[in-house]
């Protein structure tokens, strides 16, 4: 059975908030997303994670600490350079990187350290306060006990746990990485680098520090803008992730276990990927530059300096080496400009549950060998699907003329479409060919969704949802 669950070690100084852990049977496999362990307890963190069922982490990449836990292993040394300086070097650099480019080479001289010290004044470092849970309780929510007519007694005399624990709770900091996206003071980074975060602390690559406010969040791709109050900040251009190949160069820039502006340097080992654990409905890009915790939020680079992905998450276990992921800078740059411009963000959405059509299952429905397409395990409640007239075991075969060989192909193409569209489908249903106009809806913001004659999806079985 596969489950998600967040996870919160007190004890041990280790805190992982908000990670998700996917098991199945007696492995293990874990998702975090780029964030949370306290820089001394690594080695331990991994080593317990490895010892009993070696399990697969997928980790968020944003540092988390106690205020009673260690102290930073890794003090910023960018400070002390002054703004003029850093200012000055990056141009110098950026200079290096146009004449590299009119000659047409990807690699020479110190190529990659010009992209991370022209990128460099535009990546910034992001320290969160919050709420942790009382020590009294380790690992029980603040309103765990929820009042009513219950009564607690403590060495013979009545006492109140929640005020209890509201005297003695400690805050939680956090630690991740951002990037100016625009010049009086807009930041881009991960929803969870600052989720439930009472106090945000930006840190410029020339030491300058400032308190940011959140201008919104984007929690469906895990996407944020936060301001400070500054002007003429450097900015980091952006570039194209549509057009990325397998193969292409990458640097990784972000602030792993508090070790500000750490560079990493790699390929991109895959686009389109989809991580179950994240997001179904995104494609991520894959890299093998080193991603930590503490990078959640810092930009993934290509060689002309252009920020082509937010860096998210990264593979953790014994088994698993370099696999990180990146949101690509395509969905980033729509995100951050409806959430600066504070827009609603409009998502395609048909209600479908789907599965691969293997030959097995195409032969028990009694169809021919070599029939393709996509079947149709449920239709969610209400939803265009289900309006439209789409049913369980219909066979997904063509949309718009186009073949359609896996769920991906269908979520794909109905994400290249806007909501309100109408989608020509083409399905089998019981042996014969039919028709099926469909509108697209939009994507439920904050609803509970649930397939249709509350036929509930098995966490195990392959099924994607659109």
């Amino acid at each position: 059975m596969f489950e998600r669950t967040a996870s919160v070690v007190i004890g041990t100084g280790i805190l992982l908030m908000g990670a998700l852990a996917l098991s199945q049977g007696g492995s293990a496999r874990t998702v975090e997303t780029a964030g949370g362990v306290e820089p001394a307890q690594t080695v331990r963190l991994a080593q317990n994670a490895s010892s009993a069922a070696q399990p697969l982490v997928i980790a968020e990449a944003s540092g988390e600490t106690d205020s009673a836990g260690v102290s930073s292993v890794a003090q910023s040394t960018s400070g002390q350079s002054s703004e003029s300086e850093t200012k000055h070097a990056s141009k110098r650099a950026h200079d290096r990187l146009r004449a590299m480019n009119d000659d047409g080479l990807l690699l020479q001289g110190n190529r990659i350290a010009d992209v991370a010290e022209a990128a460099a004044p535009s990546v910034v470092n992001i320290d969160i306060e919050k709420p942790g849970p009382s020590p009294m309780y380790p690992g029980l929510p603040p309103n765990f006990f929820g009042g009513g007519q219950m009564r607690f007694f403590f060495n013979g005399k009545e006492v109140n746990p929640q005020e209890l624990g509201r005297a003695t709770a400690r805050l939680v900091h956090g630690t991740g990485s951002g990037f100016i996206i625009r010049n009086d003071g807009y930041i881009l980074t991960n929803v969870h680098v600052i989720k439930d975060a009472k106090k945000i602390t930006v840190t410029l690559h020339d030491g300058r520090a400032f308190d940011a406010k959140l201008v919104g969040v984007d929690s469906f791709s895990d996407l944020a803008v936060i301001k400070i109050e500054a002007n003429d900040l450097p900015v980091l251009k952006m570039g194209k992730s549509s057009i990325l190949r397998p193969g292409e160069f990458v640097v990784a820039i972000g602030s792993p276990l508090n070790y500000d502006h750490t560079v990493t340097f790699g390929i991109v080992s895959g686009v389109g990927r989809t991580v179950y654990e994240i997001n179904e409905n995104m494609n991520f890009i894959q890299t093998d530059a080193a991603i930590n915790e503490g990078n959640s939020g810092g930009p993934l680079l290509n060689l002309q300096g252009e920020a082509i992905g937010v860096n998210t998450a990264v593979v953790k276990g014994y088994f698993a080496q370099n696999i990180g992921f990146s949101i690509p800078i395509d969905v980033a740059r729509s995100v951050a400009d409806d959430l600066i411009a504070q827009r609603k963000i409009h998502r395609p959405w048909l209600g479908l549950a789907m599965k691969q059509l293997s030959d097995a299952v195409a032969h028990g429905m009694g169809l021919p060998s070599g029939t393709r397409g996509v079947l149709v395990a449920s239709t969610f409640e209400n939803s265009p699907a289900e309006r439209a007239g789409l049913k369980k075991e219909d066979i997904i075969q063509k949309i718009d003329g186009k073949n359609m060989m896996s769920p991906k192909d269908v979520r794909d193409y109905v994400h290249s479409r806007k909501v309100h569209e109408t989608l020509n489908f083409f399905v089998l249903r019981n042996g014969s060919g039919q028709d099926v106009q469909v509108d697209i809806g939009e994507y439920p913001s904050g609803v509970d969704v649930v397939p249709h004659q509350n036929e509930k999806k098995d966490p195990a079985s392959d099924e994607q949802d659109q």
